[in-house]
């Protein structure tokens, strides 16, 4: 289990965070991913987060230190999550799924959007669970990297399965066992992230695009072609691109991903690296192509005729955001009952229909038929079989290895 000790970034790494704040995922707010993002406010507060501050180890780093259980007689859960990314009724004044859950069970849930970014929150928490306090949070929605951290600190609890039934029996075969929480023993998907290649026909005037070559080497499409800031998805959609698997690449195969990048950025073949703000340049038409996130894909596909997207037979990359249940939770088996219940087909896809992104449920197609059925036929909501055999996930890095790459491909950006 790894010991909890105060971060000495690199400057690369802090280029990269910054980079992520303004841009990536990290600034996205799920629904409200076309307009302005919140996210970037954090930019300079959130870096200390992850910086040296002198908090000890955890007490306990064999994983999962719980706190008495008061769900039997405080019937309640807090649920801490990012902004808009829970269903919302016509008033904006309530989530139509958590009552349904409370109207069920008798639990009510705080619910709390408090997560902008994952090393902003990253910050909120680590003096709590280093000290080995309760957060107030009884769960907590965090992307893959970060909740892979949390569990080798042993800063969050093994689920019980007993109280995890749906879970255990309907979640996607693709998000079963990440390299970093096997057999889904501390954490549960709230939704997927799928990474892939979007394009503006118009823009592309009849010019063919298949594969990410295309991108990179294509003359035609020289200074048009976006890529994205968060390494892992540039990196790892051109990782696959070249006939690698980003669930185990080497640090050699890593910097020929590296250089393939660089080949087209010294060509002039990449007109910039950006976040979720390349989605102005693809509905405009300045990036004819471009890597995307499937979130934005959806909602751009709504409102243009123009934009498409497409998987490449190389396949693509999916990363997911996370139920956990951080150490010393107050009301864990209310916890355990709540992310079970989001894995019924019925209200996963009453979520699934207002937020977009990839349902890690099977057997949501029925009932999403009832409420929208181009969602429920869309396989960047539900992936088809073809498609989800085609998902790729990143593997996890050593903190040797984060440091490393990101100082490499920070070079290869310009951050």
């Amino acid at each position: 289990m790894e010991q909890y000790e105060p971060d000495r970034l690199s400057p690369a790494r802090v280029a990269a965070m910054r980079r992520s704040f303004r841009n990536g995922r990290a600034a996205m707010t799920r629904r409200s991913l076309l307009r302005a993002s919140a996210g970037g406010a954090f930019a300079v507060g959130g870096l200390g987060a992850l910086t040296g501050c002198g908090i000890p180890a955890a007490g306990n780093t064999e994983g999962g230190v719980s706190a008495e259980d008061h769900s039997a007689k405080e019937k309640v859960v807090n649920f801490s999550n990012w902004t808009e990314y829970m269903d919302v009724d016509e008033s904006e004044k309530h989530h139509p799924t958590l009552d349904q859950f409370k109207q069920r069970t008798g639990i009510s849930v705080k619910y709390t959007e408090d997560i902008n970014d994952n090393v902003e929150f990253f910050g909120k928490i680590k003096p709590q669970l280093a000290a080995g306090q309760d957060t107030g949070r009884d769960i907590i929605v965090l992307t893959d990297w970060l909740a892979a951290r949390l569990i080798r600190l042993g800063w969050v609890q093994k689920l019980d399965p007993a109280n995890l039934p749906h879970a255990y029996a309907n979640l996607s075969a693709q998000f079963r066992n990440p390299d970093w929480d096997p057999g889904r023993a501390h954490s549960y998907v709230f939704q997927g992230i799928s990474t892939v290649i979007a394009y503006n026909k118009k823009a592309l005037d009849g010019v063919e695009v298949k594969t990410l070559s295309d991108l990179l080497d294509n003359p035609k499409l020289k200074g048009r072609v976006g890529f994205l800031s968060e390494m892992r998805d540039s990196i790892g959609m051109t990782l696959l691109d070249m006939g690698k698997d980003p669930g185990s690449f080497s640090a050699d195969d890593y910097d020929a991903a590296v250089a393939r990048i660089q080949k087209a950025v010294d060509k002039g073949q990449i007109r910039r690296f950006t976040g979720n703000d390349y989605t102005s340049d693809l509905s405009s038409g300045d990036f004819a192509a471009c890597i995307a996130w499937a979130g934005d894909v959806v909602q751009l596909k709504a409102d243009s005729p123009d934009i498409d997207f497409l998987i490449p037979d190389s396949g693509y990359i999916t990363s997911t955001d996370n139920f956990l249940i951080p150490n010393k939770a107050r009301h864990k088996t209310n916890a355990e009952k709540l992310i079970d219940f989001y894995y019924e087909p019925k209200p996963a896809a009453e979520l699934a229909a207002y937020i977009n992104y990839v349902t890690p449920v099977d057997g949501v197609k029925a009932e999403l038929e009832k409420i929208d059925a181009d969602a429920a036929n869309n396989p960047l909501i539900i992936p088809d079989k073809a498609m989800a055999a085609k998902s790729h996930a990143f593997r996890s890095l050593s903190s040797k290895e984060e440091t490393e790459f990101e100082e490499k491909f920070a070079k290869l950006t310009g951050a």
